[in-house]
């Protein structure tokens, strides 16, 4: 799957932009400390209305935070998509691990390899000092053009145990050998203090958006929480669609 993934920074420009905005006003609830993250439920609705039962009401006063850079190595699909799907993720969150095995390899058939969807990943690392060291990993197998590789082996071989205490830098490390990087490039880069920069600037980011927990994503935009089954994706991705 990861060698016929394309890489470029387009999504950093005009997708991004619009996100800032319509995220941060459809995602207007306050932010909460780290602790309080959770893993998203796997089925919450998919966009919220303004009205007395919406738990997560608009404020079209407010204006979105200004969004860090996206790594080109980042995303994932042709410049000019019709729709951008933002995920901000989390290496042990179990949810992330259930839609990176069960359903986004679906969405890549049917939508990125087609032109139609572009995918950004974004890091939420909320559940422990371990989430935080497995994204910069990750982002140093992007530098070496295997980030989308590195992902896809940290959630196929992901502990049910949120809390498990897997994701060590000795188990980062063996990752990264069994995909082929090279290590000593790979161990700077671990150790890269842009790349932790980075990786707190897309959880401060989601942070300012109001994200509740993980996996959460923007479609175009608009709020789509948990790992949901396809077709609940497949819906969201025609709307967006319709409305490009």
């Amino acid at each position: 799957m990861a060698e016929s993934r394309t890489r470029t920074l387009a999504v950093a420009g005009a997708a991004i932009a619009i996100l800032a905005g319509l995220a941060a006003a459809s995602l207007s609830h306050p932010r909460h400390p780290a602790p309080a993250r959770t893993a998203a439920q796997p089925a919450p609705p998919a966009t919220y209305s303004a009205g007395a039962a919406n738990p997560y009401p608009t404020d079209p006063t407010i204006t979105g935070p200004a969004a860090p850079p996206v790594s080109a190595a980042l995303t994932l699909g042709r410049p000019g998509a019709p729709v951008i799907i933002v995920e901000f993720g989390d290496y042990q969150c179990t949810s992330c691990g259930a839609f990176a095995r069960d359903t986004e390899p679906a969405l890549i058939r049917q939508y990125v390899h087609t032109g139609v969807v572009r995918l950004a990943w974004r890091d939420f690392p909320w559940v422990d000092d371990q989430s935080f060291r497995a994204a910069v990993a990750a982002r140093a197998a992007g530098l070496q053009g295997k980030f989308w590789a590195y992902h896809d082996y940290l959630f196929a071989h992901q502990s049910p145990d949120e809390h498990s205490g897997l994701l060590t830098d000795a188990y980062l490390r063996s990752a990264a050998q069994r995909l082929g990087l090279n290590m000593t490039a790979f161990d700077r880069d671990l150790a890269s203090p842009a790349l932790t920069a980075a990786v707190r600037a897309d959880d401060s980011f989601g942070q300012q958006l109001g994200v509740p927990g993980t996996p959460a994503f923007l479609i175009n935009g608009q709020p789509f929480f948990g790992a949901q089954p396809l077709p609940a994706f497949e819906a969201a991705i025609a709307k967006a669609r319709s409305q490009a």
